[in-house]
Formats: structure tokens, sequence, C-alpha cells
């Protein structure tokens, strides 16, 4: 039996060549890249979140993840703060759109209150990390526009090395160059370039294991910012699928119900 990440790559290769330009190229490249991770339902994982400063000092959160995908829109996703005490019960709440602004929403338990992050606020820091808030939410493949750039070895991988521009107003990146490893059909490696076009941070994702036979996910993720010195790093345990979530687990009022 030929598996169906096997067919995938195939039907990708002759799209590839068939395509004229490096704009379909690189379209039919995200395009399979995103059918590829089709169909998980929903998951959950465990994170801690290694910050980093500029001497190599480090704190640790750990936080929960929960992720519910969406037809026809953007994925839905619910991440956790269980630890250190000053964030625990934090809570964000991201509704991800495919071809407008994300919905987005923090709970802050001192306070006991659901603050709205802003559409044009979403290039800001995560959490005090070196993610921003755009950077967590699922990728959508209109979010962009694409280019192929070349194919190359990378971290001694087979890659497809594409260009996307966000077609998103308020994003904080003038473009990203992406490195997909032609195999997994993930990202292997994405240079983040600010609103001024020069580099400002690196993603590079490691460790990655096939759930389901099918899709793919990363064991760690490492963010440099180029401009400050300072790092995050993102280490995932745990993930299981077919948790049973629903709509109502991804609400605003789920927000409150946290525990």
């Amino acid at each position: 039996m030929i598996k169906w990440s096997t067919l995938l790559l195939s039907l990708l290769l002759s799209t590839t060549v068939l395509a004229e330009t490096p704009q379909q190229r690189g379209l039919a490249i995200a395009t399979a890249a995103d059918t590829a991770d089709n169909g998980w339902g929903d998951s959950s994982a465990t994170m801690v979140m290694t910050l980093r400063n500029r001497q190599g000092d480090t704190t640790q959160r750990k936080i929960r993840n929960r992720q519910l995908e969406v037809k026809g829109d953007g994925d839905k996703s619910l991440t956790i703060f269980d630890s250190p005490n000053d964030v625990k019960g934090t809570a964000f709440l991201s509704h991800t759109h495919a071809t407008r602004a994300d919905d987005q929403w923090l709970y802050l338990p001192a306070l006991k209150r659901v603050k709205r992050i802003a559409s044009n606020n979403k290039s800001g820091p995560f959490m005090g990390s070196e993610f921003a808030y755009e950077d967590i939410t699922s990728q959508e493949l209109a979010k962009y526009t694409y280019s192929w750039l070349k194919d190359e070895i990378y971290d001694g991988r087979e890659s497809h090395v594409i260009e996307r521009i966000p077609t998103y107003k308020h994003s904080g990146y003038t473009k990203q160059i992406v490195w997909i490893d032609t195999t997994m059909l993930q990202p292997l490696k994405i240079d983040f370039y600010d609103r001024k076009g020069a580099l400002l941070k690196t993603l590079t994702s490691h460790e990655y294991q096939q759930y389901k036979e099918k899709f793919w996910r990363p064991g760690r993720m490492e963010m440099v910012n180029h401009n400050n010195g300072k790092s995050t790093t993102l280490s995932w345990t745990d993930y299981k699928f077919g948790n049973g979530f629903s709509k109502r687990d991804f609400d605003k009022n789920s927000l409150k119900r946290i525990r």
C-alpha cells in the first residue's frame, strides 16, 4: 500500500515541475504542506517555555496547550500557564482566521479579567518571550503569498526554500524565508524580517515525531532574536490527539473556567 505522505509528495513533485513561475511553485509547495497536515481533529500537549537573556540566564514556564481544527477557517488554540506563580492561571485563547484578523484574548487571573488583544498589536512579544502573538497561531495558507527560491540541503535534510509575504496589513514582518523538509512537509527553519526588511529572528524546529502515521510535530523549537540577543525554547511532550474537544472548549467564556 502506498502511504498518503508518499503519494502527496509525488503529486507535489509533479505539480512543481509543471509550475511555470516561482510564485506558482511556492504556492504548490505551501498547499501540499497544508494538505498534508489536515484531518488531525484536536490535540493537546504539555510544554516547557525557557526564556534566555543575552547573558544566558534562564527562566522556565510550564504550559498546557490545546488545539481544535476548524474546517473552512483557521484553528482554535488555548494556552494555559501552570507555573511559575507569577503567571499561574494565565490563559491565552486564539481563533485564527484565514483571510481576516485573528481573534485573541488573554485571561489575567490576578485581575479576573479577560483582555482582548488588539488586531494591530499581534507583533508584540507573547508573555515576555521572543515569540510574537502572530507566531503562535496556526499558519493558514491564505495568510501569505508565496514564491519558491531554491531547493537545498539544510541540517542534512533536503528542503524547499520559499519566501512568504504576509497579506495581513498589521503583521510585524515584511517577509519570512522558510525551509520546508521535502519528506515531512514541515518547516525546519524560518527567518523573520522586520518592517524595515532586516533579519529580526530565526526559528528552528527539531526532534520531529510522527503521530497517527501522518502528522509530524516538533519536540523542540528555538526562537533567536538577532537584535537583542535573547532566545526562547519551547520543549513539547505528551502530544495527544482525539481528546473530544468541542468549540465550547475554545469560546471566550472558557477562559474563566480554566483549572
